[in-house]
């Protein structure tokens, strides 16, 4: 059986979308960002602890995969916002700017674990601050890297994507794909 280590409804509908059946365990690790990590290093660490997390409670013959995803601007990581005002600094900071979006992808089966990352390069646009308090009121800023939902009313913010759509909401299926061939000879198609 395929477990989802994540909560993520974004990475459920994804998985979902392309007819993947699965089950979810949710993952009890802390996303700590370790600042002696690269960003590619971090998203793939905590992706794959939460993927390691979930297989300690699931069936040897399980395959779990772990995600993390994370937005990057000059060296700094954004993770989840803490609140409303550190999602109004995030999206005032990537405003009118190019960021990247990584997302760090395990994957667990019979004792081993794989791993492979997806990077793709965001462009804001110019927002007014007016703008970032309605989209902050919104609430679609909570519980997302960087501050924002590219698939939702964040769609809005976004000029333009080089790279993996999938990757920006959270789970970039060719590279998941790719991994699973390689790990296990199993294609998602």
């Amino acid at each position: 059986m395929i477990i989802l280590a994540s909560a993520s409804p974004r990475r459920q509908e994804l998985l979902q979308q392309i007819g993947c059946t699965f089950k979810v365990v949710t993952s009890s690790v802390a996303e700590d960002h370790d600042p002696n990590l690269s960003p590619a290093e971090l998203a793939l660490s905590l992706a794959a602890a939460k993927a390691l997390d979930v297989a300690k409670k699931t069936a040897t013959d399980d395959v779990v995969i772990g995600a993390d995803t994370i937005v990057v601007m000059d060296g700094q990581v954004y993770g989840k916002p803490a609140d409303a005002a550190d999602a109004r600094r995030m999206l005032s900071e990537l405003a009118g700017r190019r960021h990247q979006v990584i997302t760090g992808i395990a994957v667990v089966a019979a004792g081993k674990v794989w791993t492979d990352f997806a990077v793709t390069a965001v462009k804001f646009r110019e927002l007014t601050r007016d703008e970032i308090e309605r989209y902050v009121a919104s609430g679609e800023s909570r519980d997302k890297a960087g501050g924002y939902a590219i698939q939702g009313i964040g769609a809005l913010l976004v000029e333009g994507i080089t790279g993996c759509y999938a990757n920006v909401v959270g789970l970039p299926l060719v590279t998941l794909d790719k991994l699973l061939r390689q790990a296990l000879g199993v294609s998602l198609l």
